[in-house]
């Protein structure tokens, strides 16, 4: 059996602050408008994939997290047959070391729970595509093939602050993603995670955003009159670092979008009680300071994206554990990036006011921006054997 050709890459999840929320082409997965995000960094957040190719395999395959998925599923064939494509025409330009006749097997885990409202659909197919094209030698934009896997996974292709510029072809040439910033433009910028529950989103995106476009017309405004104003006002507050700007435009556009879910018939709640609780904690927290010092963005589900300059994080976290007490015997509540610790005073407490709810939030992950995906080059880290098959620890 001849040796398979074989590479492994990582890709980060992103966490858009001006959302994206429905297509005008299911198809080519095209957005009714622009986007931007935030790559969280991947020492916390990833998903690692694995492709190998070889004559041997008698066809394609896939694994997502220790289980055989099903490969015929459309949006997959899309990226697979896009890549094909292009490392056909690249081969047809002279390079003809790759037998495109060969099947491959992909394999691909995520080092988070899957459909818990964090992106894990943009970092897999983000790492799918890139992993793909280093196989078949497949170089430039990458992006628009991401997109059709799945939308935000164009954004996961690039570290720091992305924008998905919706673009204007029927054709989708022109909806990719771009850098605005790289993830060194602003290091104090910290991003907490408080994940209020790790089980299934009751209703999928993809249904979700079909249903709005049809049936909200504030969704309409939304897209049409009210985030062109708000990406150009976006990239200059990420551009200035200018915190307050930023973190009002990021609860404003998280507040809308959850509301054009509501304006959605029949309506869709993504929010639950403890959601709503961290928006009021996240008010209050602020109105105590007299400034904006914490912010928050909700994606389909219920977790709180919070972001926040790196030297408030240790109250914040400790303002967090007191209005969401967690099981006293349960695992490590912080996650990630290690938290000073801080006190609260009572003047605080009392300022937001609060009832606790206790376990409201399993756990929080502290993380920051970070880099887009990665080449893994060590092949002791291949999820694939030399068979082409999972290795047992995946």
């Amino acid at each position: 059996m001849d040796k398979p050709k074989i590479a492994t890459c990582t890709a980060p999840v992103n966490i858009a602050v001006i959302k994206y929320w429905g297509k005008r082409d299911e198809e080519l997965i095209l957005p009714i408008n622009s986007s931007l995000s935030v790559t969280l960094h991947q020492d916390q957040l990833k998903t690692t994939t694995t492709v190998a190719t070889s004559r041997s395999f008698q066809e394609d395959r896939i694994w997502l997290n220790g289980k055989e998925e099903d490969i015929t599923h459309p949006r997959l064939q899309s990226c697979l047959r896009e890549i094909r494509r292009l490392a056909r025409k690249r081969r047809n330009d002279g390079d003809p070391s790759l037998d495109l006749s060969h099947k491959v097997h992909i394999c691909s885990v995520n080092n988070f729970p899957t459909a818990a409202g964090l992106a894990s659909s943009a970092a897999g197919f983000a790492c799918l595509v890139y992993t793909l094209a280093r196989v078949f030698g497949v170089e430039g934009e990458l992006s628009g093939i991401a997109r059709q896997g799945s939308g935000s996974a164009c954004r996961s292709i690039y570290g720091g602050f992305v924008q998905w510029i919706m673009g204007q072809k029927d054709d989708g040439k022109d909806s990719i993603a771009q850098q605005v910033e790289p993830e060194t433009h602003w290091p104090e910028l910290r991003i907490l995670v408080l994940v209020a529950s790790a089980e299934r989103k009751p209703v999928g995106s993809t249904s979700g955003m079909q249903t709005s476009v049809q049936t909200s017309c504030l969704l309409k405004h939304r897209a049409e009159s009210v985030v062109p104003g708000r990406m150009v006002e976006m990239i200059e507050a990420v551009r200035r670092k200018d915190f307050a700007a930023f973190a009002e435009l990021t609860m404003k556009d998280s507040n809308q979008f959850h509301a054009t879910c509501l304006d959605t018939y029949p309506p869709i709640f993504y929010l639950n009680s403890v959601s709503q609780q961290v928006i009021n904690l996240v008010h209050r927290y602020n109105r105590h300071y007299g400034e904006t010092r914490v912010t928050y963005t909700f994606d389909a589900g219920p977790n709180a994206v919070i972001f926040i300059l790196q030297q408030h994080v240790p109250e914040f976290v400790r303002v967090v554990q007191h209005f969401f007490p967690p099981e006293t015997n349960g695992g490590q509540f912080i996650k990630g990036l290690p938290v000073k610790s801080a006190s609260l005073s009572e003047e605080l407490k009392q300022a937001i006011g609060l009832e606790p709810m206790p376990k409201g939030i399993s756990y929080v992950i502290s993380t920051k921006a970070g880099p887009g995906p990665r080449v893994v080059e060590d092949p002791a880290q291949h999820l694939l054997g030399s068979d082409g098959l999972p290795k047992e620890t995946v």
